[in-house]
């Protein structure tokens, strides 16, 4: 099947922020306890996180890690988490019926982001607490010195300030699930309180306000609009969250879902530019999808779980083949929609409904999904081309018209290079791809093709076979302007002028 690209240098859907590219530790199953922290594992350090695990988070370069919730955060007391490990108090988790013995405090966190090489986005209890507890968090986290809390801080073995930039004011607010859920006017009202409040403090931190948790919920997108009514002057941004599946085993349907993305995305954005012609306002609010992924696998099994444990194994989905072609496709969406959306994150990063897996005093290892996004963190970070893509379609009861080619182009200034990323979406013909680059001088050369391909569509990686499914490189020799991609496979072609 033919696939023809255009694109011209002159047109971008805008420059990609690095932190579209970040992830999340919740305080659920072993996402921390048995993931990040595990202090009797032989590869942990003199803090008990674990090395293997750190490794692997380098190797993704996700630049910000959103912390500590999640639904866990509605429930969380953070001075808990704070001072000796020997006199936290051990509470239950309302969220994930859990026992959380707050070993893997902020401090923790803060020094497992340093390790890691990535930036904290600190999410505020807005369920059962509120402004005071709010404020009080960035004065101990943020102020150098001087006041109680600062100073508590340095007593507890933290002299300079975590100086964090990025707050989120609540968790899916909007959820009857969650401890403390709150109409749209309700949290809309809090959120800008405590939005002036932090501000008042330091003007520079940047807010994210709770979107609709999901595009099926019944306040969609009557919830964004309230909240933005109160909140629009003194907040950053506005999240996003989506989850996929596939139940009924349609690979058609499952690999469009990506749509789905675009359409919420899309949705949001109109919602928030009429806000802002109703304010007659000039500033831009900006979108931070901060929970995205592929997410059913393990929901029977989460039933089975005994509750009030520690780090009980819970959303343990194991990934396949056709899980990473999907998330290739939703990378594809969060980037084309780069001039609104400028940070994302991966939900989640360690063991649940995450990349990375590991065996609680034994490996870790990469899923499936880890390749298509270490290759977008990697390779993504540049100007996204608007182009116009001519390829054979198919219907779709759910999403309508669907191209078979999931396409994407970066262009990176400095070096001149175009990196493409492509899903074929066809299960059984490759796709006959051609590159039209009006506008940019000279021809430019395929010099790199590397492909995620496998026989079998529910492959998966796990201990004992952890490169069942790994990317390879594919080698073309003389290909002159068409380059070929194999069925249901994700690719990214690199090519420099």
């Amino acid at each position: 099947m033919k696939c023809t690209i255009h694109a011209a240098r002159q047109f971008t859907r805008g420059t990609v922020d690095p932190r579209l590219f970040g992830s999340f530790v919740e305080q659920l199953g072993r996402a921390v306890y048995g993931g990040v922290y595990e202090v009797d594992h032989p590869a942990s350090d003199e803090e008990g996180l674990r090395t293997d695990v750190m490794n692997l988070v380098r190797e993704l370069d996700v630049p910000v890690v959103r912390f500590p919730g999640g639904n866990y955060v509605s429930n969380f007391n953070w001075e808990d988490s704070i001072g000796p490990k020997e006199s936290r108090p051990t509470r239950l988790d309302l969220a994930w019926k859990a026992l959380d013995p707050n070993q893997f405090g902020l401090q923790e966190f803060m020094h497992w982001a340093r390790k890691v090489g990535t930036e904290p986005m600190m999410v505020f209890n807005l369920g059962t607490r509120g402004l005071a507890e709010a404020r009080e968090l960035v004065e101990y986290c943020n102020h150098p010195g001087g006041s109680y809390l600062s100073d508590l801080r340095k007593q507890h073995g933290s002299p300079e300030p975590y100086a964090i930039k990025l707050w989120g004011l609540g968790n899916e607010m909007d959820g009857p699930w969650q401890v403390g859920h709150k109409t749209a006017e309700e949290y809309g009202r809090l959120a800008c309180e405590v939005a002036k409040a932090v501000k008042l403090f330091d003007p520079s931190l940047e807010l994210v306000a709770c979107g609709s948790s999901n595009v099926f919920m019944p306040t969609f997108p009557q919830w964004e609009e309230t909240v933005l009514d109160h909140a629009y002057e003194v907040v950053d941004y506005l999240s996003l969250h989506m989850y996929f599946r596939n139940d009924e085993k349609d690979i058609a349907t499952f690999l469009a879902c990506s749509a789905g993305m675009d359409s919420f995305i899309e949705t949001v954005v109109h919602v928030c530019d009429y806000v802002k012609a109703k304010k007659r306002s000039k500033k831009t609010m900006y979108l931070c999808f901060d929970e995205w992924n592929v997410w059913f696998h393990s929901l029977q099994k989460d039933k089975e779980q005994k509750p009030w444990i520690v780090g009980p194994a819970l959303l343990e989905d194991v990934y396949t083949f056709e899980d990473a072609l999907v998330v290739g496709c939703l990378l594809n969406s969060l980037l084309r929609h780069c001039d609104r959306v400028k940070i994302a994150c991966l939900a989640q990063l360690v063991n649940t409904i995450a990349p990375i897996m590991t065996e609680t005093g034994g490996p870790a290892w990469r899923q499936t999904i880890y390749w298509p996004f270490y290759y977008a963190s990697k390779y993504g970070r540049g100007e996204v081309l608007d182009c116009r893509v001519e390829v054979g379609s198919y219907e779709n009861a759910q999403y309508g018209t669907i191209p078979y080619a999931d396409t994407l182009l970066v262009h990176h200034p400095d070096t001149g290079e175009i990196d493409m990323f492509v899903v074929n979406r066809h299960q059984q013909q490759a796709l006959a791809i051609e590159l039209d680059l009006s506008g940019f001088s000279g021809s430019y050369t395929l010099f790199e093709h590397i492909a995620l391909e496998h026989q079998d569509q529910y492959a998966v990686n796990d201990k004992l076979h952890p490169d069942e499914v790994v990317p390879k490189q594919i080698f073309h020799g003389d290909i002159g302007s068409i380059v070929e991609v194999a069925p249901l496979t994700w690719n990214l072609l690199r090519f420099h002028p």
